[in-house]
């Protein structure tokens, strides 16, 4: 098959597209000929080799980490689907690879795509979906009435969290550059903080969350608006001991993590809140739910650019430089 893919780590690791081996098919796996492929800052991160220690990838590895695409087939244990559902998925970390023309999964990371949704639409939900479910349903708890600070709103995580906190019932902040500021009231942001021009902790006080996206004065900052008994949960700050915990880490990448997010967890305490580290996993019941949510009308795909499968590079190009509104998406076929 053909397929978008590294043979080394590092910015100029020379990623390119060529052949790989067509996945070998497990007893619980889908095998899926991918029609589109979010891409993802964690694209850039991986191929940059930033997890290299957290997610010991073998070489060459195949890119990509959001698939939308129609069932070819099934393992002999597969329950859930069948030759021809149209689908779409977070892979699991350890088996991800969907900037290729196949991709083998395990059913259970796996949903029917929102049938209302291109197969291009499909593919830019999957890791924003499950990521912000993850940081404000189970991690914060988010209830109706509560206020949420989403930072970076128009970009992929930002524009499903807000949509998300606003069916919930929260009322949602976020911050965002002043060419962004209609797009993100038009998913219902109730308080819009034009970064160029404002500054967010001089602005809001009293939160009960924080989702946290950009790097650490932003982080430092934020803990600042939280209410006493607040959260802030941050999809990149420094990791934490509980997700060293979930990782299943060894003892020496445990005590890194304790030590790296050290100062971090002492502020937050210094101004009772806490913090934690979100790095989002795969599951397909979770993403059954996001389904029914986009099938209702309650959330919409915000989708930036659509590039031709041979131009990958350049689409991970145009994510790495932060402009992008909503999701970027590689169209396979």
């Amino acid at each position: 098959m053909k397929a978008f893919f590294i043979d080394r780590y590092g910015k100029k690791s020379g990623a390119r597209i060529g052949e790989r081996p067509d996945p070998a098919l497990r007893d619980n796996d889908v095998l899926v000929q991918v029609h589109a492929a979010g891409v993802n800052v964690l694209d850039s991160k991986i191929r940059d080799g930033e997890f290299k220690l957290i997610l010991p990838y073998r070489l060459p590895l195949v890119l990509g980490n959001d698939v939308a695409g129609i069932v070819l087939r099934v393992g002999p244990k597969v329950t859930r689907f069948k030759p021809g559902d149209e689908v779409y998925a977070r892979p699991d970390k350890d088996r991800i690879g969907t900037f290729a023309e196949l991709i083998a999964m395990n059913e259970t990371d796996v949903a029917i795509k929102p049938k209302d949704l291109s197969m291009e639409e499909a593919a830019s939900i999957p890791l924003v979906g499950l990521t912000a479910w993850q940081a404000l349903i189970e991690k914060a708890d988010l209830k109706k009435g509560q206020k949420v600070l989403i930072h970076a709103g128009s970009g992929g995580v930002g524009t499903f969290a807000i949509q998300l906190a606003k069916h919930i019932g929260a009322t949602v902040a976020t911050t965002t550059s002043t060419s962004n500021v209609d797009l993100v009231k038009s998913l219902g942001a109730d308080v819009v903080i034009d970064y160029k021009t404002q500054d967010f902790e001089k602005i809001l006080s009293g939160y009960d969350v924080v989702l946290n996206s950009l790097g650490k004065v932003t982080l430092e900052k934020s803990l600042r608006v939280l209410k006493p008994g607040g959260k802030m949960i941050s999809i990149s700050g420094r990791p934490d001991p509980d997700f060293a915990k979930e990782l299943g880490a060894s003892w020496f990448l445990r005590t890194v993590m304790r030590l790296l997010s050290h100062g971090i967890r002492k502020k937050a305490k210094r101004h009772g809140v806490s913090y934690s580290f979100l790095f989002m996993r795969a599951q397909g019941d979770q993403l059954h739910e996001i389904t029914a949510l986009i099938d209702s009308g309650a959330i919409r795909p915000v989708v930036d650019r659509i590039f031709p499968f041979a131009s990958t590079g350049e689409a991970l190009t145009y994510v790495d430089a932060g402009r992008a509104k909503g999701k970027v998406v590689v169209k396979m076929r």
